[in-house]
């Protein structure tokens, strides 16, 4: 009699851990697509964002609780950071113009996605100055999807 009871336990937990495995996949999925489109349209805005110096469409892309990951520099952290971000990008760097290309986007956890992929900046006489790649992590949040944590880097080597 355990050994019967004992065996329908254990089919009780591996079906509800199926049933939970199976649901959990389905949310990450429909969370995935929603964040695939948020991303296609957050990537444009981030760039016109430089070329109309309007910093509070950038700022608006980050997650409050954001790090932006800046090679050769300290993390930036917090509601702060896209900004400072911004300033330094369009006045030290000249970035006026760039171009997003994502290899892919998968799905991390519930409310989580991975975004990888390439970019390119242009300055001010829309002449290409930098590429390089990057990878960045996408939170679902109250106000949408945001850019939760930032990290790229550049190809071209510093002499």
């Amino acid at each position: 009699m355990k050994k019967i009871l004992f065996f329908t336990l254990v089919q009780v937990i591996l079906m509800l851990f199926l049933f939970l495995n199976c649901r959990a996949q389905q949310i990450i999925n429909a969370d995935l697509a929603e964040a695939k489109k948020a991303i296609a349209e957050s990537n444009e805005i981030y760039f016109q964002a430089f070329a109309k110096n309007d910093a509070s469409k950038f700022i608006n892309l980050y997650a409050e609780d954001c790090w932006i990951m800046v090679p050769n520099a300290l993390t930036l952290c917090g509601p702060d950071a896209p900004g400072e971000f911004f300033e330094t990008a369009y006045n030290k760097l000249g970035i006026r113009n760039g171009k997003f290309i994502t290899n892919d986007v998968y799905g991390i956890s519930e409310g989580i996605v991975a975004e990888i992929g390439f970019w390119k900046l242009y300055n001010i006489g829309n002449i290409e100055f930098d590429d390089g790649k990057f990878l960045r992590l996408w939170k679902k949040t109250p106000k949408g999807w945001k850019i939760w944590r930032d990290s790229f880097s550049s190809s071209r080597s510093r002499k």
